[in-house]
């Protein structure tokens, strides 16, 4: 299946199960441009977490209904999970966010190698899959490299990265689409390289996963990490870690989950049962939006749809965008690469700070945001961080083109 021969999405029905897009904000409709910070959620979303914590709240284990009720939810959130990321259910560890189990998992890793070892990150990541290896690199005697950004279109420069594999590089790290300006790098290639000279492959899907399809085994990649509030679920985080690995890492468990194991090691302590009941709704809202006999098939479908939505919505903001003088677009500008990037725009606005003029379309009921977004790397390689970062608007597959024509308007108007 394609983008170019996809039914397309009904956002008329689709937008009417977000309770949130109703919004008003000084009387205009509020256009919700700050997908990349974090998306709205459906109707069946909020239903699942309110349901549970009405009926069924209970801790797992337990011989008696309410009990029984939340193991099996946790059992479906295992699911749902292995199908959203081309995994095995015993592949998946819930935790608190992305970032925490990053940090988790990244002090497991190091405590098995040896000083002088290698971690490759990259200027296009988010800080939450490089601080982790910064981290551990000062704990454990590790040396950290750095694989820098191309020049002139802020895509990540993969001779660059492969250059800096060597007999020692343990992990590459890695993003499958960046928060900041979008850019979507070759993930196969960089499994691969890494592979090649015996490193994991450990990427950060967090910013990839409203928009594309993540197969973790079809990918190459040994960890796969995302957080459900960016594709339309609650505040989690979701590890998807080879088998073979995630039984020979240390793991920090109290010693009665070890005697008894109820779920994955990585996870510790009790987990959020209603934001797992959540979850499960937001995965079955995607499937939704596709057609197949099987969960999995149905998600294949529904990203497709989705990219051709989004894919047609990148090309107006950036003939949009480009229209206005006085505005620098960061990231892949030709409107023929789009399926080289998300529907996510960093820009600056002459005689706008980043923050006033986030601040000015707020006014305007057009949400988006500024600064960094906690892509340090990025937008200091851009040479950003000292002048207040960028403007970053973000489209998902709920967003219209009358937004994104008012988005390319109210930015006009502030030149």
């Amino acid at each position: 299946m394609t983008a170019t021969t996809v039914s397309p999405l009904d956002l008329t029905a689709l937008r009417g199960r977000f309770p949130a897009l109703s919004r008003t904000i000084a009387g205009q409709p509020a256009a919700y441009l700050d997908g990349p910070g974090g998306s709205q959620v459906p109707a069946e979303v909020i239903d699942a977490i309110g349901d549970y914590l009405r009926g069924s709240n209970a801790n797992l284990g337990g011989p008696f209904a309410t009990s029984e009720e939340s193991d099996a939810i946790y059992d479906a959130a295992r699911a749902a999970a292995a199908d959203f990321t081309g995994s095995a259910p015993d592949e998946i560890a819930f935790g608190a966010n992305m970032t925490t189990l990053n940090f988790q998992l990244a002090h497991a890793v190091a405590r098995t190698l040896r000083a002088g070892d290698e971690i490759v990150v990259t200027e296009l990541d988010h800080d939450g899959n490089v601080a982790p290896w910064l981290r551990v690199a000062a704990d454990h005697g590790l040396v950290v490299r750095t694989a820098p950004l191309a020049a002139g279109d802020a895509t990540l420069d993969l001779d660059a990265l492969e250059a800096l594999l060597g007999e020692r590089t343990r992990v590459v790290a890695f993003t499958l689409a960046s928060n900041a300006v979008g850019s979507k790098p070759d993930a196969r290639r960089i499994a691969a390289a890494a592979h090649r000279v015996g490193a994991l492959a450990w990427a950060d899907a967090v910013h990839y996963a409203p928009h594309g399809r993540i197969d973790r085994a079809a990918l190459g990649l040994d960890v796969v990490l995302c957080s459900p509030y960016k594709f339309f679920g609650p505040h989690l985080g979701l590890a998807a870690i080879r088998r073979d690995l995630a039984e020979t890492w240390p793991a920090d468990r109290v010693r009665p989950a070890d005697e008894t194991p109820a779920g994955h090691r990585f996870e510790t302590g009790t987990q959020s049962h209603e934001a797992l009941a959540g979850f499960v709704a937001a995965v079955g809202y995607l499937a939704s939006l596709g057609d197949g006999a099987t969960r999995s098939d149905r998600l294949d479908s529904a990203y497709a749809r989705i990219a051709a939505h989004e894919e047609a919505l990148s090309v107006q903001a950036l003939q949009g965008l480009a229209a206005i003088d006085g505005v620098q677009l960061y990231g892949i500008t030709d409107a023929a690469r789009v399926a080289e990037r998300t529907p996510t725009f960093a820009f600056t606005v002459a005689g706008h700070t980043p923050r006033d003029a986030a601040a000015e379309l707020g006014r305007q009921g057009i949400f988006v945001w500024d600064g960094n977004y906690y892509a340090l790397n990025a937008i200091t390689a851009l040479g950003l961080e000292s002048r207040g970062g960028a403007v970053r608007a973000g489209f998902l597959h709920y967003t219209t083109p009358g937004e994104v024509e008012r988005l390319c308007e109210a930015v006009a108007a502030l030149r």
